[in-house]
């Protein structure tokens, strides 16, 4: 068991009332010129209203740099950030943040110092796709920002990339980082709570659904590079829009200008597969994200996306997914 597991089971057994020393979480938040101020302000936010729902100071964290002192962020935030000493206070968990602090790198000697004690560390955004860039051969899964996972791909390197929200490997976690901050730290600190409290302290932070860290990144299909056909991206834009009641392929076809088997070329061209295929993979990838980070009825997500019954939903799914969504749901 790792030292945080060990202090997260110390205070799951302590009164949240009356938290010991013992049971603190400590926090490094890496920084460096041109960080990216949304992910800092993300962390330190989650783990203060923690704290106030715990009500008492279970979590502490400060800023770290190699280059201390008062640091810019990419939109003008200032940060007084403390040096880091070579295996001295480290933390329980190292979290960088991205933008320039990110790509820079000047992290790493202290990622691999954390790692050799076996502290947690997380890498967000452009921090996970520098570390993904260097490593090359990353161990086990990774991940980053969907933009970057693009240009990861392409290049062809990275067997084990994902698009998830977040992938541990190697003691090391990279995430997406940006608006699903506030969800990792969750996932990092949510041993600490009773249900109702994480439940408490997800609605001061105005999470609508706390999503799973394997959960896929929400991006906007239409954003692919390889769309540069305009009646293409229109194609797939009348799709997501209409994952509830599916058109046909008729009416898909007569809304974007095009003759049907003219839409079916363009498919094979750009995503080697048919129009109708595409369209259930859209609404099967929905009914999925439904099934792990909501608790709706399962009919109601059937109906949701645009399938007929729920038996006909578990089907799409188990065939695209391997799973039933049963046990989708019963593994989150």
């Amino acid at each position: 068991m790792s030292r945080i597991e060990m202090k997260s089971k110390h205070a799951r057994d302590t009164p949240h009332s009356d938290p010991v020393r013992g049971a603190l979480f400590t926090f490094e938040i890496y920084v460096g010129r041109g960080f990216a101020e949304y992910e800092a302000a993300a962390i330190v936010n989650t783990l203060r209203m923690g704290n106030e729902v715990l009500g008492g100071p279970v979590f502490h964290w400060r800023y770290v740099s190699e280059t201390p002192g008062l640091l810019t962020g990419l939109c003008g935030m200032i940060i007084r950030a403390e040096p880091v000493v070579k295996d001295h206070e480290m933390a329980d968990a190292l979290i960088v943040v991205g933008g320039r602090s990110g790509v820079d790198a000047d992290w790493l000697p202290r990622l691999r110092q954390m790692t050799r004690v076996a502290h947690t560390c997380v890498l967000l955004s452009d921090a996970a796709t520098t570390y993904i860039k260097r490593t090359k051969s990353p161990i086990g899964k990774v991940t980053t920002h969907w933009r970057d996972v693009l240009s990861l791909m392409e290049a062809g390197d990275h067997p084990n990339l994902t698009t998830n929200l977040s992938e541990k490997s190697g003691g090391v976690i990279t995430a997406a980082g940006t608006g699903a901050t506030e969800e990792l730290i969750l996932s990092l600190i949510g041993s600490q709570f009773r249900i109702a409290d994480l439940a408490e302290l997800s609605n001061r932070l105005l999470l609508p659904l706390v999503r799973t860290p394997h959960a896929d990144q929400p991006r906007d299909i239409t954003a692919l590079p390889a769309l540069s056909d305009a009646r293409v991206k229109s194609a797939v834009k009348a799709m997501e829009d209409s994952l509830e009641l599916p058109l046909n392929i008729y009416e898909l076809a007569k809304t974007i200008g095009v003759s049907t088997r003219h839409l079916e070329r363009m498919f094979k061209e750009v995503f080697n597969q048919t129009p109708a295929r595409f369209y259930k993979q859209l609404r099967t990838k929905r009914a999925r994200a439904l099934v792990e980070d909501t608790q709706m009825p399962m009919m109601e997500i059937a109906l949701a996306t645009g399938f007929g019954s729920s038996s006909s939903m578990n089907e799409a799914i188990k065939k695209e997914y391997g799973l039933t969504a049963s046990k989708m749901r019963l593994r989150r």
